[in-house]
């Protein structure tokens, strides 16, 4: 073998199997939300450290966007009880990102009725942000519609993370879609709050969701939980079907049961772009040392509110009892 020979095969990479049957759309774009939702696991308290490597993750692996928290009114939320990732004050995210003198884009996540929006998000010109993410259940779709039309208004890129799609009647859904889709956000997210949604489920809503999505102009993204160890194929799921905004997180890290873990999709999707070894190095040095107090991920009492289809609020409860509780009586009580 020749040395030029032995460059060029040195310099290929590695195909896995799966590499031979699967490419990338390079209209796909992958949203970090570890610090957002894996902040509803200890009241947005990061360390600036810990944000500060998640940011740097995103930014050398080739993410498309960081969402770094919400934004959240400070008159319905009691004051010290929350981080400052509950907030996302120009300030605070400028003290990890400074300018942001990457490629990386970023996002904040605002809740319908929880938002003090008029006030608390700033012109674009103004704020380093470059991605309102408006999140709101099926009745509050008004609120939500403004909120939308205020964040583009002044500048940002907007979308819809319309929760709990799970519990929502089909003629609500028809209905509030019919709606958004006729908002300025560029994209409407299924979302799968309480990780309940078999593949059959996810099927019917992105194509339900592209229907009214595509016409309008708009794209479909996909935000799904771990409570049935399904986050990540539902995710696989959505994309064979056309959507293009995914939503993952650094092992997982979020609420309850977790998120599609980002090291699984960034290797999925065989987009040279991205690239995994920033993501594992996070994985090992920031997040996964946190796995022990935070308790994130699949287990047995977020597996059954999952089968439930309910908020896992109770699940968390049980898991931070100062005892381990008994996991046929916490199924006992949740059946009745």
């Amino acid at each position: 073998m020749t040395a030029k020979n032995a460059a060029s095969k040195a310099a290929k990479p590695k195909e896995t199997p799966a590499g031979r049957w699967i490419s990338y759309r390079p209209e796909i774009k992958v949203l970090d939300c570890t610090i957002r939702d894996g902040g509803l696991m200890n009241n947005h308290k990061f360390d600036d450290a810990v944000v500060k490597a998640v940011y740097t993750a995103c930014v050398e692996a080739g993410v498309d966007y960081m969402e770094i928290g919400y934004k959240a009114s400070q008159k319905i939320i009691v004051p010290g009880e929350h981080g400052d990732w509950k907030y996302c004050k120009e300030d605070d995210v400028r003290r990890i990102v400074g300018d942001n003198p990457s490629s990386l884009k970023l996002s904040v996540m605002a809740d319908a009725e929880r938002t003090e929006y008029h006030q608390d998000i700033p012109p674009k010109k103004e704020s380093v942000i470059d991605l309102i993410r408006v999140a709101t259940y099926i009745s509050q779709i008004p609120t939500a519609l403004e909120m939308v039309k205020d964040a583009h208004d002044k500048g940002y890129e907007t979308t819809v993370n319309l929760m709990a799609v799970s519990t929502v009647p089909e003629y609500e859904l028809n209905e509030g879609l019919e709606m958004l889709a006729r908002s300025e956000a560029m994209a409407i997210y299924v979302v799968d709050s309480f990780g309940v949604l078999y593949s059959e489920q996810v099927e019917h809503l992105v194509r339900k969701y592209l229907h009214y999505c595509k016409a309008a102009g708009k794209e479909v993204g996909m935000h799904a939980h771990n409570n049935l160890q399904l986050a990540f194929a539902n995710t696989i799921e959505a994309i064979i079907l056309g959507a293009n905004m995914l939503d993952a997180t650094i092992a997982g890290l979020g609420r309850g049961a977790g998120n599609c873990p980002m090291e699984l999709l960034i290797g999925f999707l065989h987009n040279p772009k991205y690239n995994l070894l920033p993501i594992l190095r996070c994985v090992q040095d920031t997040v996964e040392p946190m796995r022990e107090k935070l308790m994130w991920g699949f287990d047995l009492p977020y597996m059954l509110t999952g089968f439930l289809n309910e908020h896992p609020r109770a699940a968390i409860k049980f898991k931070e009892a100062p005892e381990k509780g008994n996991i046929v009586e916490f199924y006992t009580q949740i059946w009745e």
